[in-house]
């Protein structure tokens, strides 16, 4: 039997693409092999029993169970954001605790304000401002001074102890720490309407707006992430951790013309002064009659040795990679 050139032609290039199919298809297994080994995706599981501040989530619900669900993977695949939050939570939890202990307040709501402001002093769209996030009429109705030289929205005890109040008047309202969560997310006139409307006093039947009805799923999302970061793939060894800043106060009760003359007969800069103090808002300060405030001094040394291991407290609430 004889071949034509036309056929053996044929014959070969059938041959070259079944050689070609073939090693694609294996280079497409391999990969995913690899993709699969390095990269894999999983699906997390939503725990079986969940409080916040003592309150427990219905977990049985299947509407609670999902919002719970899409925040823990939100947050837990945002990776890069999950991981700072954890390491400022080891600077600023030591610093907030005991405010919220002394005021009455549930440790929980340590992670309202990392849902709010992720732990820095940022300013919303609507100009809400700080670690808590109050607007400037709702922080002068709290107490706090806010003026050209001075916000104290930017002062983490300060506006913590506003905060308190707040949440201690929304629990005295509603009977319901979680309620009292929602209120300081919504408002209390809003949701007390919407208490109303609704005639139910649960947070988790209550049809909400978008973001209040994400904000406590949020919360529990963090709290999951934070208290137990290895369970959802986060490693973070201890000296990789902000360390709690270190510091001395200062009384002053007379005008600071200048601040970066004040900080180095500190013996500090100017911009360390604002790291630690950024509630001063100006390069001076002016002083009424009557009046005193306490700067933070970076203790001696600090800047340089924040990340020696015995800056960090041995009884974190973090916990942490040996």
């Amino acid at each position: 039997m004889s071949w034509s050139k036309g056929k053996i032609l044929l014959l070969m290039t059938l041959l070259v693409f079944i050689i070609v199919v073939f090693a694609l298809s294996s280079y497409k297994l391999e990969s995913a092999n690899r993709f699969k080994e390095k990269y894999s995706i999983f699906s997390i599981s939503v725990p079986e029993k969940l409080d916040f501040a003592g309150e427990q989530v219905p977990l049985n619900y299947f509407d609670v169970k999902e919002s719970l669900d899409r925040e823990l993977h939100v947050n837990t695949y945002w990776q890069s954001q999950t991981i700072f939050l954890i390491k400022r939570a080891n600077r600023y939890f030591p610093e907030i605790e005991p405010i919220l202990k002394d005021e009455g307040i549930p440790l929980d709501f340590k992670y309202l304000v990392v849902a709010e402001s992720g732990l820095t002093n940022t300013v919303s769209p609507l100009s809400a401002t700080g670690f808590w996030q109050f607007l400037k009429k709702t922080g002068k109705e709290y107490g706090l001074e806010i003026n050209e030289e001075i916000d104290e929205r930017y002062n983490l005890e300060k506006s913590t102890r506003a905060a308190c109040k707040f949440l201690k008047e929304s629990y005295f309202k509603y009977g319901s720490w979680t309620l009292a969560a929602a209120s300081y997310n919504m408002g209390r006139l809003a949701l007390s309407r919407t208490i109303e409307i609704q005639e139910d006093t649960n947070y988790y039947n209550l049809f909400l707006n978008e973001e209040t009805a994400r904000y406590i799923y949020r919360i529990l999302a963090i709290k999951l992430l934070i208290e137990n970061p290895e369970l959802y793939g986060f490693y973070i060894d201890k000296k990789d951790l902000y360390p709690p800043l270190k510091y001395t106060e200062l009384k002053v009760d007379s005008n600071i013309p200048d601040l970066a003359v004040f900080a180095k007969k500190n013996k500090t800069n100017y911009k360390v002064l604002k790291i630690f103090n950024p509630w001063l808002r100006d390069s001076a300060l002016t002083i009424k009659k009557k009046t005193s405030y306490l700067i933070k001094i970076p203790a001696e040394g600090f800047r340089e040795s924040a990340y020696a291991e015995n800056n960090f407290p041995s009884d974190s609430t973090l916990k942490l990679t040996p």
